[in-house]
């Protein structure tokens, strides 16, 4: 089975000072087979490592939009912050993304989302994120996990690595896979492999974004 991790940043994200070269050392040195790499609203990031190693990485993008984030696979065409998501996920149909939720009921983040706009969205995406290791508190996992099963959606697991040595903490195992249909057709039977990223990992991703607002004002 192939080894993915569907959430990952690298130094394109505000929050995050990995470059593109190690988080490839990173997934190569943990036997890691796919790598989609998923940065704030920006594709950038992912192209830099997609050219770097083609056969690992996938293009990825987690997208704000105005009720919360998205996350998604196989993108070849940025998307916007700040779209209603209807609109966010229209575009990346048009261009035949895999299209998953992040960290839904994630209370401490402001990408989480209020479930009667997730219920909205529901029947357009391919998946959401029932595992996410940066999630603080449990129970936002457990209940992205219920509301999964409850609604009969696909679920995605992801490290949210924001630093090199983060990457592969949650992964999930696939069949053979080359396109996000391809990825549509198998994700049921992913079977998950997570770990939980304790608190202080934050500091990694709260340092970046330090560093870089310190960097901007004094140019």
């Amino acid at each position: 089975m192939v080894s993915t991790e569907f959430h990952c940043h690298t130094y394109a994200s505000k929050d995050s000072l990995t470059r593109p070269v190690d988080l490839i050392s990173a997934a190569r040195r943990k036997g890691i087979d796919r790598v989609i790499v998923t940065d704030h609203n920006t594709i950038s990031g992912a192209r830099e490592a997609q050219a770097i190693d083609p056969e690992l990485i996938i293009v990825g993008e987690e997208i704000m939009t105005t009720k919360g984030e998205i996350l998604a696979a196989f993108v070849t065409e940025e998307i916007p912050a700040n779209l209603a998501p209807q609109k966010t996920i229209q575009l990346l149909r048009e261009q035949g993304a895999f299209i998953s939720v992040s960290h839904p009921f994630d209370e401490l983040r402001k990408g989480g989302w209020m479930e009667t706009d997730l219920l909205e969205i529901l029947p357009l995406v391919d998946a959401i994120e029932v595992y996410n290791s940066r999630c603080m508190l449990p129970r936002f996992n457990r209940r992205a996990g219920l509301f999964a099963q409850r609604y009969n959606v696909a679920g995605t697991v992801g490290s949210d690595a924001h630093a090199a040595f983060e990457v592969g903490r949650s992964l999930m195992l696939l069949d053979q896979f080359s396109g996000p249909d391809e990825m549509r057709k198998i994700i049921r039977g992913g079977i998950p492999k997570v770990k939980w990223s304790p608190p202080w990992f934050h500091l990694t991703s709260r340092y970046a974004s330090m560093m870089k607002k310190f960097n901007k004002e004094t140019l």
